[in-house]
């Protein structure tokens, strides 16, 4: 299904060009206690333009994107350990974001923090990604995050529209079941890496975290220029769907990340509602995330 741009209607005509899906800016740090040589400074260098174009010139879907239609995203590579020659260790941030109809301000879908990351790296390498084989970690890395936000942005125009994306996500999953990197298996520590990541936006039990994906977007963002305090019930209204979730899955990874995401955003949209609208959002909020309940009282502030 063709992503909706935020600046027409649900109904668009079909674009006959050109653009890519991705606008991914990207930046690799070191840690500043880290002993980097000049050859590994050069190579840090060269990756992160390596993995700028892989993520701006491949086309991800079939569809056809306009300049302005392509999916804003940042990732940032944060190098923490380089335990062998061209091999790299660390974190990696993930955050997207789409517009709001008729308006300038920029709402954040995912923002996901990969504390798996791993792979090698040298000079030259090309990155060149099959669908049907695992080929190296970094190159999988990349592609999942290029389906996961393109996901997540279709799912913010047309209810479950990124199921294709999704599910693209989880082949590559898939797929790197054989290598020993982490961040791909279910058995590993924890359930907040790749694998459940993408396991569970599309498990039947979490279809009102993305009908809430859906309506809290379209139905609240999008609402807000024209009638900021509709825009504001109805992001109330999406939100409270996700008590489904928490009833079955409490704590769950998808879920408080959706949630977490949103918390700035929220604070500075209830900033001129009436008392009574921010208790019963701070209240929401509390249940579906009772661990940061202090984060969300600062909206009553």
């Amino acid at each position: 299904m063709k992503r909706i741009g935020a600046i027409l209607s649900v109904l668009m005509l079909t674009f006959s060009a050109s653009a890519q899906e991705l606008n991914c800016q990207v930046s690799v740090i070191a840690d500043p206690t880290l002993e980097v040589t000049s050859v590994e400074i050069e190579i840090l260098k060269q990756l992160e333009e390596t993995v700028y174009n892989f993520m701006n010139t491949r086309k991800w879907t079939n569809d056809n994107f306009e300049v302005e239609e392509r999916i804003n995203c940042q990732l940032q590579f944060q190098i923490n350990k380089i335990p062998a020659p061209n091999s790299f260790s660390g974190f990696l941030q993930v955050q997207s974001s789409r517009p709001g109809f008729n308006s300038s301000y920029n709402t954040v879908l995912f923002n996901f923090q990969d504390d798996d990351l791993a792979f090698t790296y040298s000079r030259g390498t090309a990155l060149n990604f099959s669908e049907n084989q695992f080929r190296d970690n970094l190159t999988s890395m990349l592609a999942f995050y290029a389906y996961y936000i393109i996901g997540m942005d279709y799912d913010s125009f047309s209810l479950n529209g990124g199921t294709k994306y999704f599910s693209k996500a989880q082949e590559v999953v898939t797929l790197a079941q054989t290598t020993s990197a982490p961040g791909w298996k279910s058995n590993e520590a924890g359930k907040r890496n790749r694998y459940w990541l993408v396991d569970n936006i599309l498990h039947e039990l979490f279809s009102p975290l993305r009908k809430c994906n859906f309506e809290y977007h379209r139905k609240g963002i999008d609402q807000l220029y024209e009638d900021k305090e509709a825009g504001r019930k109805n992001i109330y209204s999406a939100l409270n769907g996700l008590i489904k979730v928490v009833s079955t899955r409490p704590n769950s990874l998808n879920l408080l990340n959706f949630i977490q995401a949103k918390t700035n955003e929220l604070k500075s949209l209830y900033e001129d509602a009436e008392v009574r609208e921010k208790t019963n959002i701070v209240n929401l909020l509390k249940r579906l995330d009772p661990a940061n309940s202090s984060k969300y009282q600062a909206i009553l502030e």
